[in-house]
């Protein structure tokens, strides 16, 4: 009979969810899951100000009554130093020690209702005692030794710091033995919280589980069965049948209005993809127009660079060198030499690496002139530590650090400065580091400098420094360009690569 009259309720109840709207399904399930976040929320302040308060209350006396404890024994250690040997050291500390001692017996619980009558009975008579103690310590610490009753005087501080040590140690037991009472009192009740925590807690879960489980059968089922048909329309296929409507809400009404949907998305699928195959026709034929126009730009790039006959160039140099040869000037035969050696690296260059002698070569012509150039403002020196004719470096990456360093450090300082080229390998990586004592720039500057490196912005970093790092991300998947300085101490910028060996 019961078993009878517990069905039809079940199914009231489940008729009557089917009935009502989302707005207040998902509104009895915030209900429920806010009644039981409040109420274990709830329980868990209550046990928590049950331990932290009380046990906290036990800890901090504990804490109180061993700072005075410790105070009053290190107050007496100072005080016989400094008697034993008066100076500012001693008196210092001595000073120091009664201030901490003061203070610590300030903190010490004093209330009758607080801390028990014995309690309290100590207390007052380490306050008493104290007030006593202060007056001799004081007349005893402004005596000479040599005064009439000195001694005397100073054994009485002696008793009463004896006394004060007892009453503190005395005090300190009382108080542990009273954390331990109220420890013991609590403890019964300790043991029921967790149970009482466990039980209530796993109620209320199981009631927030069965508002879960209604809402996923109305909700969430005819969810994925509308994903699932959709999927299936997707693939165009239109072949499933309409999706059964149980519940009278929202969802049912989407179920509904999904159904009469269905046969109108085929058509409407079917002149979406013409005009996807569409916009791919013109898409593909925008790109191939993209293309014809680089292949274009290339090509009128070339023909630039085939008006310039390097090999004229070449000639007319060593042409004009030879002349200086002739006159003798030595000096301008080598520059011309130099410049002659700079453009052809420039101009006949198309490899991506090469190895690190030759830049070194082109840094050494390039130097060459700026030393001509500058005198004795600019000194250089070179430190390699690998095979220069062995290892690979980009090409076209010294020599524009080395003009940057000259022109934006040095050349700015008039008194000039170093400039140094240090390359080592490090862990499967070679560090080429260009240093200079120039002008340097701020911590403002610097940041602007990175960022616009980062950003490729080569109006900000300048065309060689941003094309050397460009090209790091593009040659090298670890590749980097670090820059240091400091305002009038100099620049530091170092390039991390791959070793690589021809």
């Amino acid at each position: 009979m019961e078993i009878h009259s517990i069905k039809p309720a079940r199914d009231s109840i489940r008729s009557w969810w089917l009935s009502i709207s989302l707005k207040k399904k998902f509104g009895a399930f915030a209900a429920a899951v806010v009644l039981t976040t409040a109420i274990i929320a709830l329980l868990s302040l209550f046990a928590a100000n049950f331990a932290f308060f009380g046990f906290g209350t036990i800890l901090e006396d504990n804490a109180k009554c061993h700072r005075f404890q410790s105070a009053i024994s290190q107050e007496a250690l100072a005080f016989n130093t400094y008697v034993r040997g008066k100076n500012d050291e001693t008196l210092g500390a001595y000073e120091s020690a009664c201030k901490e001692t003061a203070l610590a017996l300030q903190s010490l619980p004093f209330s009758y209702e607080a801390i028990g009558r014995e309690r309290y009975a100590k207390t007052w008579s380490i306050h008493n005692t104290y007030e006593s103690y202060i007056l001799s310590r004081d007349k005893v610490a402004a005596l000479d030794s040599s005064a009439p009753g000195y001694v005397e005087s100073l054994y009485e501080v002696f008793s009463l710091q004896n006394y004060l040590e007892q009453y503190a140690e005395v005090l300190t037991a009382l108080t542990l033995e009273a954390g331990n009472t109220d420890y013991l009192n609590r403890l019964p009740i300790f043991r029921v919280l967790p149970w009482l925590l466990l039980t209530l807690g796993a109620a209320l879960i199981w009631l927030v589980l069965r508002f879960t489980r209604l809402l996923r059968h109305s909700v969430v089922s005819p969810v994925e069965s509308l994903a699932l048909l959709s999927r299936k329309i997707a693939q165009n296929d239109f072949s499933a049948p309409d999706l059964p409507v149980e519940s009278r809400d929202e969802v049912g009404e989407l179920v509904h209005a999904f159904n009469l949907m269905k046969h109108a998305t085929a058509s409407y699928i079917t002149a979406l993809r013409e005009k996807q195959e569409m916009a791919e026709r013109l898409h593909s034929e925008e790109l191939e127009r993209v293309n014809t126009e680089k292949a274009l730009e290339a090509t009128r790039l070339e023909m630039l660079k085939s008006q310039v006959n390097p090999h004229f160039l070449f000639n007319t140099l060593n042409t004009i060198a030879c002349m200086a040869q002739l006159e003798e000037a030595a000096t301008t035969e080598k520059m011309i030499t130099s410049m002659s050696s700079l453009l052809r690296y420039n101009l006949k260059t198309t490899e991506n690496e090469v190895i690190l002698a030759r830049e070194l070569k082109i840094v050494e012509d390039y130097l060459y002139i700026q030393q001509i150039r500058f005198g004795s403002r600019i000194h250089y020196r070179k430190r390699v530590d690998v095979d220069e004719h062995s290892v690979l470096i980009p090409s076209f990456s010294l020599q524009p650090l080395v003009e940057n360093a000259i022109i934006h450090g040095l050349a700015k300082k008039e008194q000039g400065g170093t400039l140094h080229l240090h390359i080592w390998s490090r862990q499967n990586q070679i560090v080429l580091s260009v240093a200079d004592s120039g002008a340097g720039m701020d911590k403002k500057r610097l940041e602007e400098l990175r960022d616009a490196c980062k950003k490729e912005s080569t109006s900000k970093a300048g065309i060689g420094l941003g094309n050397i790092y460009k090209r790091l991300q593009m040659m090298y998947q670890d590749g980097e360009l670090c820059i240091y300085s400091r305002a009038n101490i100099g620049t530091v910028v170092q390039l991390r690569i791959p070793l690589k060996k021809s």
